[in-house]
């Protein structure tokens, strides 16, 4: 857990030789500015939800490297002593600027800036994409299971899915910020306040000599909040009536059965009909198995008689797409208080980095409500409210539309200023009511599963005529 333990060495080993490299030419104290971006949205998405931002923090708060640290790189050989003592002094004093957790995101715009010494900004690489790639990921994977869900439940059930202890954790809070009710993982309550759910193991229904004691004694323990998982041995002979028999028997406060196996489309419609007759119409169907948003979406078309979903390998690993590619690229360094644009360039058009300090506005329509567009600018810049604006798709820029009306918003806040945190950190509630409120300025059509619309990410006209001056430049060079 980064709340609890010294993880300053989880980085990849070229970020400690290249620190060693920047130390050694004098280049210390020599500002540079990095952003975080990513390129595609998974699963060929509309957009992608950020997640992640407060394990950052908690990371560089407790930056610090540890006489074993040193004593591990100074073994290694490759290193000089006046770097181990630089390191064994090492406090982070870098400026910090991100876009909150929860927010839509798209590719290309600035996550996370970075701006201060070298050696540091450089340094946090690994563990900031890391961090945020992870909790994006499932973030975003959530809120594609729960917008299929139709307003029905989705309980995150992938601890014994998930890719080790860490994965679990932040999976399940990645989960809850994209919209799940709740976790299967106890120490996700425990850690982050998430609501711990769950019922029962089909090894609770062996344990008896008959299914109909197995689901009395467990209704007598749990009266407050009965559910039966029917699917040990015949959901409709023998589950089903079990269950009905002792819920008429106990009256629990709060009733359901839990369906872990079968054709859920038919089973769920025949145990509805049959707690109905028994006049057990507040009973819950729960559905449990290896789903995710398309097969959730089959099976509601189908007609299934389904209230909440327990999800989790599909969920817990982002099964269909379990990469969320966000890089790290330096964008400018700074010579006596001027910022020197970098930039990267590829033969691969989505490689080409956006050069210098930046900022990210969305624009949203004052009268739906609805974002219309984002537009990256540098860092001085601003748009003003209402007045006319145009955008352009920076692929294909003769597709050019003119806004007015609109609410230029700068999503972009400062997280920590030389080192010192300066922001304060929203309950998980918080941010996951934000959450709900931002995807519901989206429009439908980027909602889509597939083919979504595509929505704008422009470029200022200054930004854009810096970038094409340095790709200029740089070709020339060539």
């Amino acid at each position: 857990m980064i709340e609890r333990i010294n993880m300053t060495m989880l980085t990849d080993f070229y970020e400690l030789t290249m620190a060693n490299g920047y130390f050694e030419k004098g280049f210390e104290k020599q500002i540079a500015y990095f952003d975080m971006f990513f390129r595609r949205i998974p699963d060929g998405g509309g957009f992608a939800i950020v997640a992640g931002l407060e394990q950052v923090i908690h990371y560089l708060e407790k930056m610090k490297f540890d006489e074993d640290d040193l004593d591990f790189l100074r073994k290694k050989g490759r290193f000089s002593e006046g770097f181990l003592q630089y390191l064994r002094d090492f406090k982070f004093e870098c400026d910090l600027w991100a876009i909150p957790e929860g927010t839509p995101i798209f590719p290309g715009e600035p996550v996370l800036t970075v701006r201060g010494p070298v050696i540091q900004a450089q340094f946090i690489e690994t563990i900031l994409l890391l961090l945020i790639n992870h909790q994006s990921l499932i973030a975003t994977k959530a809120n594609r299971i729960v917008r299929a869900a139709k307003g029905r439940g989705i309980m995150e059930f992938g601890t014994r899915r998930a890719h080790g202890p860490s994965s679990a954790i932040y999976g399940a809070r990645a989960a809850y910020i994209g919209g799940c009710v709740g976790t299967a993982c106890a120490m996700a309550d425990k850690e982050f306040q998430i609501p711990a759910l769950g019922t029962m193991a089909h090894s609770w229904v062996q344990m008896f000599d008959c299914e109909y004691e197995a689901f009395r004694a467990f209704a007598e323990l749990y009266p407050d909040n009965c559910v039966l998982l029917v699917d040990t041995y015949n959901v409709l002979k023998s589950g089903v009536p079990n269950a009905i028999k002792v819920f008429k028997e106990i009256r629990p406060k709060a009733i359901g059965i839990r369906i872990d196996s079968g054709d859920v489309t038919y089973l769920t419609k025949r145990a509805r009909v049959m707690l109905d007759e028994a006049g057990l119409s507040e009973c819950k169907i729960v559905i449990s198995n290896s789903f995710d948003e398309y097969l959730i979406r089959d099976v509601i078309n189908q007609g299934a008689k389904i209230d909440s979903f327990g999800v989790g390998e599909r969920l817990i690993t982002a099964r269909s797409e379990p990469v969320f590619g966000g890089v790290y690229k330096m964008v400018a360094t700074e010579k006596d208080g001027e910022i020197i644009p970098k930039i990267k360039i590829s033969e691969n058009i989505e490689k080409i980095t956006n050069p210098g300090f930046k900022t990210l506005f969305r624009l949203y329509d004052k009268d739906s409500g609805k974002a219309i567009a984002d537009v990256i600018t540098l860092d001085h810049e601003n748009i003003p409210n209402g007045s006319e604006y145009e955008i352009f798709d920076p692929q294909f820029i003769w597709k050019r539309k003119t806004v007015s009306n609109f609410e230029a918003k700068n999503l972009r806040r400062q997280i920590f200023d030389k080192g010192r945190l300066v922001y304060e950190l929203p309950a998980i509630e918080e941010i996951k009511e934000y959450c709900q409120k931002q995807i519901l300025t989206l429009w439908d059509e980027i909602l889509r599963f597939e083919n979504p619309h595509e929505y704008y990410v422009d470029l200022s006209k200054e930004l854009w005529d810096l970038k094409n001056r340095l790709i200029e430049t740089h070709s020339s060079s060539i």
